[in-house]
């Protein structure tokens, strides 16, 4: 199968998906619609021509762009154009959630996988009604017990939380600083003793 003619259609089916599709689920939509018996598409020319719709859409020509965010394969709008956008969503995502919701999703999400005291002692505040909420959004999940007393539940963030965010891993989130007033609480080890720091 020529990659050419596999490119519109890997277009259609990621425009047309409400969420991000993998190589593996483009290669068997592909494969399951156009009814190849013969001459299948196969992984590789699928990867290659993700690469090229890619390229294509790298122009300074188009506004937006094909990336692999929350699992799997989206047109996202470019970073230049996010405040553009804004403009007509009213930044739905963002301001459907609270302050303290961004707050314990970003110690989640730098943290995990991380119990609800840690999280409370960081903030200074019961979690449990933000807890709640972002594990209802599908934001976080529950990734099992901490050894100890109590064996708290550990969170972490989820595939959801990537795609809201336009992240393919967590590895993309910005490098955060230590607050100053913070870091001579790290020199006496008082952060590290409440599980707050990891080494």
């Amino acid at each position: 199968m020529e990659i050419t003619n596999l490119i519109p259609h890997i277009e259609a089916l990621i425009f047309a998906s409400d969420k991000p599709l993998t190589t593996i689920e483009l290669t068997e939509y592909i494969n399951t619609a156009l009814g190849f018996i013969e001459d299948r598409a196969s992984h590789d020319q699928v990867e290659s021509a993700l690469e090229g719709i890619k390229e294509k859409y790298n122009s300074e020509f188009y506004s937006f762009e094909l990336k692999q965010s929350g699992g799997g394969w989206q047109f996202l709008t470019k970073p230049e154009f996010h405040k553009t956008v804004a403009l007509i969503n009213g930044d739905k995502f963002i301001k459907r959630l609270s302050s303290a919701a961004l707050e314990t999703l970003a110690i989640i999400a730098y943290r995990q996988p991380v119990t609800r005291p840690a999280i409370d002692a960081i903030r200074g505040v019961n979690s449990d009604g933000v807890l709640k909420s972002l594990l209802g959004k599908g934001l976080i999940e529950e990734m099992g017990r901490a050894e100890g007393p109590g064996r708290p539940i550990l969170y972490g963030v989820t595939a959801e939380f990537l795609q809201n965010f336009g992240l393919s891993s967590l590895a993309q989130l910005p490098p955060y600083e230590i607050p100053v007033d913070d870091k001579d609480e790290l020199q006496n080890g008082s952060l590290k003793e409440n599980g707050l720091l990891k080494d």
